[in-house]
């Protein structure tokens, strides 16, 4: 073989290998999503830790039909999709896969790519385990037929641009860090790194909107996003905190609102013993 066939051959395979890197989708096999009544409490408790309902099921909707409009820091506004079982306009006859493909990894069943409005980012933390329990709990929820509009976003914005914005999240965004140990801190930083996602509003950005991690919940500037760190928690008692997670009113007694509001209204359906290892996560080394 000359030397320009095999400069050709080798310049192609470093082609082929990069784009398969940037545009191939994950390997996550094929698990089944699992029907038993166990998995589908334990998905319902999940769905609502993840807050889910907050962003997909808006006014006086019967379940998450989607609809309900996230503005875009570069200028325009995402439209949250229909996500009830419903065959034509939501995600009826997604497989397991589908769904961990979707949630971990931001990619649709047929390969595009999700804009990270949708916190993948911060949900890619969660088992594979955890994703199939959703799964299971959410194709039991009634199909609602309810087309979503579509984003509206500048036209230099394209969904394949995620492929490289998602390579160089994952070299920029940093460590958080370390978590001691303890059985109640490690469930208080999966709770709020990964399901409750507070670093999405909490955690600074730099000007391409990716996290800086090794800054976590310090706080977004220009947004009302207060810090979680112990520093931004000083005023709250640990029982303060608990009780807010639960009923959302502050150590001056009072009611939080907008977004935060929606927030509690999922943090309230945790059990007492996840409310307080969030709260002993966030408020640890004081």
């Amino acid at each position: 073989m000359n030397k320009k066939l095999l400069s050709l051959l080798v310049s192609l395979v470093v082609v082929v290998g990069g784009l398969y890197w940037v545009f191939g989708l994950p390997a996550v096999g094929n698990p089944e999503i699992p029907t038993s009544p166990e998995a589908i409490a334990r998905g319902e408790y999940l769905y609502n830790a993840a807050g889910c309902n907050a962003c997909h099921q808006t006014g006086d909707a019967e379940g998450p039909s989607g609809g309900y409009e996230i503005e875009s820091p570069f200028g325009g506004h995402f439209v949250t999709p229909n996500i009830t079982p419903d065959e034509e306009t939501g995600i009826g006859g997604w497989t397991g896969r589908d769904f961990i493909l979707a949630i971990k990894h931001g990619r649709s069943p047929d390969g595009g790519f999700y804009w990270p409005a949708f916190p993948y980012r911060s949900y890619m933390g969660m088992s594979d385990e955890e994703v199939l329990d959703i799964a299971a709990y959410m194709v039991t929820l009634s199909p609602i037929a309810s087309e979503s509009y579509q984003h509206e976003l500048p036209a230099w914005q394209f969904s394949w641009m995620m492929s490289g914005w998602n390579i160089m999240a994952d070299f920029m965004e940093g460590e958080p860090p370390a978590v001691a140990d303890d059985p109640q801190l490690q469930r208080g930083a999966h709770l709020a790194r990964h399901f409750s996602h507070c670093g999405e509003c909490h955690t600074p950005r730099n000007a391409l909107g990716i996290s800086d991690l090794s800054n976590e919940f310090a706080g977004q500037e220009g947004v009302a996003s207060a810090p979680l760190t112990p520093e931004g928690l000083a005023d709250y008692s640990y029982d303060d905190f608990v009780y807010f997670l639960e009923d959302g009113f502050t150590m001056n007694f009072e009611q939080v609102g907008g977004e935060m509001l929606d927030v509690i209204e999922h943090t309230s359906q945790l059990s007492q013993e996840d409310r307080e290892a969030l709260a002993a996560f966030l408020m640890r080394d004081r």
